[in-house]
């Protein structure tokens, strides 16, 4: 099984005044091809400094990391740059889109950054992304004419029309009500069930259930690393969760008819 990410002995040191702030102490991490991961931390335990990392927003003060067999570890910005655009989608917790533009503009946007030109047909590449996650009828809708779920499944296939080796996720579901998530993360599944790499944070354990593997950072350093046993599957959670919406409406409705 191929290796999209290797990471060796990643250190990371941010330097505030005269004090030196570890955020990672010497992490070693393998994630293959196909596996959905969750990374999971309290605040201050190294995850989104790991996440940066990985999706190459940041450099390490020392160490290596390979990205689906290309070594990053010392590339300049404009290297990092083409990278992340290539190798890597995004998506964002605030979900990150521009508010005076279409759903299809906001998904065509990055490979407008794209100096590559992998993608011949940049329109039908975002037609596509939007139709893969459910919103075909919704391309010429702006952030504000869709549900917070609709404005992150516009995120999604903002983060699938550059056709990435990874998806990296961080707190996807933050901004979302419970039966939204579990919409969100049936997408992620999906993905996934398709080949695609996932890479997701969370501080909810509930959440990390719905991935294939969970890695739990503590202090700058990976202190768990273990398979999802009894593993979440999102689509009969979603089935459960509206069939019990649909209950709870009906037996609001008897309420009101047998209280007049």
């Amino acid at each position: 099984m191929k290796t999209v990410i290797e990471i060796k002995k990643l250190i990371k040191t941010y330097q505030v005044g005269d004090i030196a702030v570890h955020a990672l102490r010497g992490v070693n991490l393998a994630v293959q091809e196909g596996e959905f991961v969750a990374i999971m931390g309290a605040s201050g335990s190294g995850k989104s400094t790991l996440m940066n990392l990985i999706g190459c927003l940041d450099v390490p003060t020392s160490g290596s990391y390979i990205l689906d067999g290309k070594d990053v570890t010392s590339m300049s910005k404009n290297d990092y740059a083409n990278i992340r655009n290539e190798k890597i989608g995004f998506v964002f917790q605030g979900f990150n889109l521009l508010s005076r533009t279409t759903a299809l503009e906001n998904v065509e946007l990055p490979l407008s950054y794209d100096r590559s030109m992998r993608i011949e047909n940049p329109k039908q590449a975002s037609i596509e992304a939007l139709t893969r996650v459910g919103l075909g009828d919704r391309i010429d809708h702006q952030p504000n004419q869709l549900s917070g779920g609709q404005q992150q499944r516009v995120a999604i296939a903002r983060a699938l029309v550059n056709q990435p080796a990874i998806i990296l996720a961080d707190e996807p579901t933050g901004n979302l009500d419970s039966l939204t998530s579990i919409e969100v993360l049936a997408i992620f599944q999906e993905l996934n069930n398709q080949g695609i790499t996932v890479v997701l944070v969370t501080h909810e354990p509930d959440i990390a259930m719905y991935a294939k593997r969970v890695i739990k950072m503590q202090d700058g350093q990976i202190v768990r690393d273990s398979i999802v046993e009894n593993r979440h599957d999102a689509f009969i959670d979603l089935a459960k969760a509206k069939q019990e919406k649909i209950q709870a409406e009906q037996s609001d409705f008897l309420d009101g008819v047998n209280s007049k």
